[in-house]
């Protein structure tokens, strides 16, 4: 279904491609939007890279060691609120109690945030313990923390206990110390931990944006951080906890290092509890670890200026499901930046030039255009193996200085959705660039990619285009899909044991059994019928259905194809010589097609296929083939009521072939090259819907009654073929009254002076096609006092209310009253070795 060569596809890392990710990306650095800082970001020790929030997992099992712990008020320095200092002053000591999930994080210890806008209580527990926290939490901390009876000293606001001093965690242990303050932070809450809130700006975006707006931060100069690239403790913390660093030193954050500062804590008689929590945590996607929050020097892309103007470019895009527009809406609202710097040793380079002697980073217009030119003659990988020299542009030389003196080439490569954000850029130079406001028609991937491809995409053509332009989102209509999971609806993991290949469900498993081949097109049909736009399920009791759904639609074509293939020149009827019940046929099949044309012009797939199922199961195969195969067996072939019925088939098989073939390929194609000895395709022609004409409500709303009458009948045959009480004569009580529906007669009698235009008048009219929609030997319509006085052998009857009347007609079956014909089987002969005249006249021609 697709071209698959490397002319029509494209790979991220084709020299083309990478080429142009970096003329886009020296676009975006053309109008200030790249720009580098040292701020806290996703950190994976494992692939020791920063990570963007699409490249994270959040797993609900993760467990953390929290700890309850103290910061000291230091009372040397003066509090501004006088009551509050005379409450500090009459205490022998003042505690700060902090609850933090990451124990680790104290040795970056900043600052205490706490909410101006909230009251907090100075308590003295029965233990001795004086300190502060959150009025809310007083009762649960006083319980939990085994404080005994609080007694609560005195309540003051958040607003009074900012810049008030307290001194380091382990300023015990530290050669010397600066006493830290509280400040004023609006993301503090009451509805866990204390209300006091432990700030280490390095390792927390909030924290970080707190003490940004404050002035508190700006560089790695300000900012304390003692982890490195592997995710472990660094010599600089010796900093803070002196001579004891050495239980930290080199000891991973997460395991070691973590379980390290909880000792140093008891020694610092700053604990007050350790709680093992189960919580939500963030974890790297591709090797399955967990990731940290630390300050790193990254390459930023400013989107503050531009996810307006990107925003807009999603006004006349179409989503499905519509919902998934507010999705990716609100992701785009909430970021202001995007890291776009990895760390890892393949990928676009971000090519900057660094000072030796500063680090300072030069990346701009005349850089770039220079370092292009050299990737444009040598490749991407010539940045990684090649000489600084050949980077650095003569602007950039110094005299009396190799330029290996005073350059080196930065080693960051670019996010990966970044490069995969690029991928609009190849469709101008395939051919889709002219006369379109959108370079692709549809983008389609996971829910995931709301994060990710999604944005990065929009966000990338957006900021490279022109700015005397408007925006333009570089995709028409956004698909978003679900995930895969397993029959009992968990996700599927090597670890469960529990991945279903694509290629075992075509081409089947070892064990044949357990694992049939069931081919591309039960695969494509299941991915068609379920919503996938949800997560789905899929095993083998799905696919059996599904393959079970494919038979029946595949069964539906064999029996049309069984009377069509050997009559392509047969007489085909118009429209206006059909009966009524090929009149409703084709209504169907135009509703059909009409649900199909709208279902894939929206991308509703499942609505295309639960039309063409229900189409082919109850539509044909439940009532059009049971009704007419006595037609299509026993008639002349030339016959005006056999050749309506083929050319119904004909043109049944036509537009359905038409409706599943984007679905079902394989299966259109072997319908079509059973009907067509050329070689042709059935994708090489068009799809030619049927003409309005077809629509005929009428046809519909006079079947739907003689459906009604029908569903009274079978109840009373199905009765007959298994009543034993039925029969008048006491000799046949024990035994069935029919075997088959041709056995019985339907008389359906209508009341006298009944009003003849409706219900009544439509059966007259349709008297001689009751028969065959009863499937019984023959029907009769007739008035109460048309009956006569004689009684059948047995006799089963059953009334119908008549709509729009209180009078009700009556439906009763009897014996047929003519002998089986030896040919069509029906009881229409007039003896028993006879044929019945149709059959009769049959075999004449």
């Amino acid at each position: 279904m697709a071209d698959w060569s490397d002319e029509s596809t494209y790979r991220t890392l084709d020299p083309a491609y990478e080429l142009r990710q970096l003329r886009i990306f020296q676009k975006m650095v053309e109008k200030g939007l790249i720009y580098r800082h040292y701020r806290p970001v996703h950190y994976s020790p494992s692939s020791r890279s920063a990570l963007a929030e699409a490249e994270l997992v959040y797993k609900d099992v993760h467990v953390s060691h929290s700890v309850y712990v103290t910061f000291e008020v230091d009372k040397k320095v003066p509090i501004k609120n006088p009551i509050l200092q005379e409450l500090v002053s009459a205490m022998p000591s003042v505690k700060l109690l902090v609850w933090t999930t990451t124990p680790w994080t104290l040795t970056a210890n900043m600052g205490i945030a706490v909410n101006p806008e909230m009251t907090y209580s100075i308590i003295s527990g029965e233990n001795g313990f004086v300190g502060i926290v959150a009025l809310e939490r007083v009762t649960s901390l006083a319980a939990f923390l085994a404080l005994g009876t609080v007694e609560i000293i005195g309540n003051v606001q958040g607003s009074d206990l900012i810049d008030i001093a307290y001194t380091p965690i382990f300023a015990p242990l530290a050669p010397t110390f600066t006493s830290l303050k509280i400040i004023p932070a609006s993301h503090v809450t009451s509805e866990s931990g204390t209300g006091l809130v432990h700030c280490a700006p390095a390792h927390g975006a909030e924290d970080y944006h707190a003490f940004l707006a404050l002035g508190l931060v700006s560089t790695s100069k300000n900012m304390i951080c003692h982890v490195d690239g592997e995710g472990k403790f660094t010599e600089e913390v010796a900093d803070v906890v002196g001579a004891s660093a050495t239980s930290l030193i080199g000891k991973d954050v997460l395991n070691d290092g973590s379980r390290s500062i909880v000792e140093l804590l008891k020694q610092v008689d700053a604990l007050v509890k350790v709680q093992r929590i189960k919580h939500r945590y963030p974890y790297d996607w591709k090797t399955d670890k967990p990731i940290i929050v630390t300050a790193t020097s990254q390459w930023f892309a400013d989107l503050e200026g531009i996810k307006d103007n990107a925003l807009c470019a999603l006004g006349n895009v179409s989503f499905f499901p519509p919902q998934s527009r507010n999705r990716l809406e609100s992701f785009i609202r909430s970021r202001s930046e995007w890291c776009i710097s990895r760390q890892r040793v393949w990928g676009v380079p971000i090519p900057a030039l660094h000072r030796l002697d500063s680090d300072q980073a030069v990346l701009d217009t005349a850089s770039l255009d220079h370092i292009i030119s050299v990737i444009e003659k040598k490749g991407v990988e010539h940045w990684w193996n090649g000489p600084v020299d050949d980077f650095v542009p003569p602007a950039l030389r110094e005299e009396g200085h190799t330029t290996s003196e005073t350059w080196r080439k930065g080693t960051d490569t670019m996010d990966v959705w970044f490069d995969s954000g690029t991928s609009w850029s190849m469709l101008r130079e395939v051919g889709f660039g002219e006369g379109r406001e959108h370079l692709a028609d549809v983008c389609l991937e996971g829910s995931d990619q709301h994060r990710g491809w999604f944005q990065s995409q929009l966000l990338t053509a957006v900021s490279s285009a022109p700015a005397d332009t408007p925006s333009i989102s570089p995709y028409a209509t956004l698909i978003t899909h679900g995930m895969v999971l397993d029959q009992a609806g968990k996700k599927m993991s090597k670890s469960l044991g529990n991945i279903i290949s694509p290629l075992t469900i075509v081409l089947g498993g070892k064990d044949s059994k357990r694992n049939p081949a069931y081919g591309a097109d039960v695969l494509r049909l299941w991915a068609a019928t379920v919503e996938y736009w949800r997560d789905m399920s899929i095993g083998p009791t799905v696919l059996a259905q599904v393959a079970e759904s494919m038979r029946k639609i595949r069964n539906s074509a064999r029996f049309m194809l069984g009377f069509i293939c050997d009559n392509t020149s047969f007489q085909r009827v118009p429209r206006e010589e059909l009966g009524l019940v090929e009149r409703y046929v084709m209504h169907e099949l135009y509703t059909l097609e009409q649900t199909a044309l709208e279902g894939y012009s929206s991308y509703n797939f499942p609505k295309v296929i639960n039309s063409l199922t229900n189409f082919a199961n109850i539509t044909l195969s439940s009532l059009y083939f049971d009704i007419t195969k006595d037609c299509l067996y026993a008639n002349l072939l030339s016959s005006l009521e056999r050749r309506a019925v083929v050319t119904v088939l004909e043109q049944a098989l036509t537009t359905m072939t038409s409706v599943l073939a984007p679905v079902l390929p394989h299966l259109a194609e072997e319908i079509h090259n059973t009907r067509n000895s050329d070689g042709s395709s059935v994708f090489m022609i068009p799809w030619k819907p049927l003409s309005s004409e077809w629509k005929n409500e009428q046809a519909a709303n006079d079947m739907a009654q003689l459906l009604r009458v029908r569903g009274v009948v079978l109840l009373l045959l199905e009765r007959a073929r298994g009543n034993k009480s039925a029969a008048a004569d006491p000799s046949r009580q024990n035994q069935k009254l029919i075997k088959s529906s041709l056995e019985a007669e339907v008389d359906i009698i209508l009341p006298e002076g009944a009003d003849r235009t409706g219900l009544g008048a439509l059966l007259q009219r349709e008297e001689n096609f009751l028969k065959t929609l009863f499937i019984v030997s023959d029907a009769f319509v007739i008035d109460e006092g048309s009956l006569g006085t004689s009684a059948p052998e047995w006799l089963l009857t059953e009334t119908l209310t008549i709509p729009g009347s209180d009078e009700e007609l009556a439906i009763r079956i009897r014996p047929a009253s003519c002998h089986k014909c030896p040919r069509c089987w029906t009881y229409t002969a007039p003896t028993d070795d006879e044929l019945c005249p149709r059959c009769n006249d049959t075999i004449k021609h």
